[in-house]
């Protein structure tokens, strides 16, 4: 870690009752990230369980700063007071989940809504919603308020187990009021200093990202990013884009006002001001909007899962920021640099710093018309095709698996055109058919390149059932033989080699592999020159 940063990192442990106070106070607070409060009710007991025992529950992060977070929300439920622009806050990046049991079940008036916690004395366990009409059920709301303890510990007089119940209430009343919970506090650290530590911030299971400190640090209580990005996301929802990643709009912004999508680029995106700002999310809708149509009848994709990487949406938003529209010569060049990079995995990996330098390159190749300074990837071997393996979150798989709807496949069994558009919808492996079923070559000992997606076609998954694991031997002849003439269209159709020149009741599945894979890889070529037809 910096030594500048390292200096103003500090550790505290506090009381139960010191975080209470300072929530009660306002000087702790929560931003508006993306995460509501989320743990149940057995999570909640668990928690105070583990105080109870003793045991750690691990350390809160804090981050203590002047500067008021435009877009802060209440502890769970709680409505709690502003506070002047001078009071330091400390603002909860890890623990609100934690924080949140701890003020609701132990701080909150009884009154107040949100989750209610007691404590059974004769069970010696944490129960949800206290009952009053049992004397021994301790309610957790009035362990702080010393007026009504000592009226509950006094009318435990009256029970059978009335002294032992006292002993357990005062023992539970002693590790509460001495429980100590580690804090970290970052102290006066700037958002690009917070950043790089907010998002290795993972002790809850769900990763915080770069979009959930923006959320939080933007611009004033009348600009919500996340309103903005919602904005976005409704106008996308008709064409089945609508669950576009928050940092992927973020992303997408900067490139469009900074030509770079690196990290200083997006958080500099907080310094603009209020009308450039609005300026640039109406760009930027209407630039998505125009990928998305791109996307669905240039590339075939019909929704976020099978876009290869998400560079492709935020070099193509950037593009149509540049351009309202492309020409002939901008949509030739948009293919080449859209299935070289797919089928090259250019983006596997690749640093934010990689994609702001393709961003220069789109602008001199596609936008200017000129030459950029290298390819935008080598093409894959036809030798290479056989041994990669059909994956869903495999971006030459989902390439591939667009290449093939962009060649409007016909069903193999009946020849009906497929719906690529509904196949597409969302990946499902019953959409896509091992054509040497894998039972077939398990059968036969052939183990190697069984699930190549040189061995995978589109079919209904309603015929998927009607092939099942027969011999290829037997059901593609005999396919061959139901469809006549039709017959050659139909494997065209689904980038196999041609019944007129092969036979397939005597086809091996090496062989099968290397003259599909020849198929495949001149139409891979052919699309990589910038030309679709088929």
């Amino acid at each position: 870690m910096k030594p500048n940063v390292a200096s103003r990192l500090g550790t505290d442990t506090p009381l139960p009752r010191d975080l209470i106070t300072g929530i009660k106070k306002g000087e702790i607070k929560i931003p508006k990230f993306q995460r509501q409060f989320i743990w149940n009710e057995e999570q909640a007991l668990n928690l105070l369980d583990s105080i109870a025992s003793n045991y750690p529950v691990g350390s809160l992060l804090f981050w203590k700063t002047v500067n008021k977070l435009a877009a802060e929300r209440n502890i769970g439920d709680f409505q709690l007071p502003e506070t002047d622009d001078l009071t330091p806050t400390d603002y909860v990046l890890d623990g609100q989940q934690r924080l949140t049991v701890i003020y609701s079940c132990l701080g909150a008036p009884e009154s107040d809504p949100g989750f209610q916690a007691a404590y059974d004395l004769e069970n010696e366990t944490f129960i949800r919603k206290p009952d009053r009409h049992q004397s021994h059920i301790f309610p957790l709301r009035i362990l702080f308020d010393t007026t009504k303890l000592l009226n509950f510990r006094a009318g435990l007089v009256s029970h059978p187990m009335g002294e032992q119940l006292q002993q357990r209430l005062d023992q539970l009343i002693d590790i509460f009021t001495n429980y100590r919970i580690p804090v970290v506090i970052l102290k006066d650290l700037t958002v690009e200093e917070v950043c790089p530590i907010f998002e290795r911030i993972n002790s809850s299971g769900t990763r915080l990202s770069t979009y959930d400190l923006m959320v939080a640090a933007t611009w004033s209580k009348e600009f919500d990013l996340n309103d903005e990005a919602d904005i976005i996301a409704d106008s996308l929802r008709p064409k089945s884009f609508g669950d576009i990643e928050g940092d992927t709009v973020l992303k997408c912004l900067a490139a469009v006002h900074f030509r770079g999508i690196k990290r200083d680029q997006v958080l500099s995106l907080r310094n603009l001001k209020r009308n450039t700002m609005d300026e640039l999310v109406v760009t930027a809708k209407e630039a998505l909007l125009k990928t998305v149509d791109l996307l669905t009848t240039e590339f075939k994709v019909y929704s976020w899962d099978f876009l290869p990487y998400e560079a492709f949406a935020i070099i193509l938003t950037y593009i149509f920021a540049k351009r309202k529209g492309l020409n002939q010569q901008n949509i030739e060049r948009t293919r080449q640099w859209f299935w070289q990079s797919a089928f090259s995995e250019r983006y596997r990996g690749a640093s934010e710093h990689f994609v702001s330098k393709d961003l220069e390159a789109i602008d001199e190749f596609i936008i200017n018309g000129g030459l950029p300074d290298a390819s935008f990837g080598s093409i894959i071997s036809v030798e290479t095709l056989p041994k990669v393996v059909f994956r869903s979150n495999n971006s030459r798989s989902r390439a591939f698996i667009l290449m093939l709807a962009l060649n409007a496949p016909r069903n193999l069994t009946n020849g009906a055109l497929i719906d690529t558009a509904d196949a597409l919808s969302i990946f499902n492996k019953k959409e896509f058919h091992h054509i040497y079923p894998k039972a077939f070559l398990f059968r036969e000992d052939s183990i190697e390149n069984v699930n190549s997606l040189v061995n995978i076609c589109m079919l209904a998954a309603s015929e998927n059932k009607r092939i099942s694991d027969q011999s290829p031997f037997e059901y593609l002849p005999k396919l061959i033989y139901e469809h006549g003439q039709q017959a050659s269209n139909i494997f065209k159709s689904n980038l196999l080699p041609s019944p007129e020149e092969v036979d397939y009741s005597k086809l091996t599945f090496e062989e099968f592999l290397q003259k599909r894979a020849y198929i495949l890889h001149e139409r891979i070529n052919k699309l990589c020159t910038g030309d679709a037809s088929t």
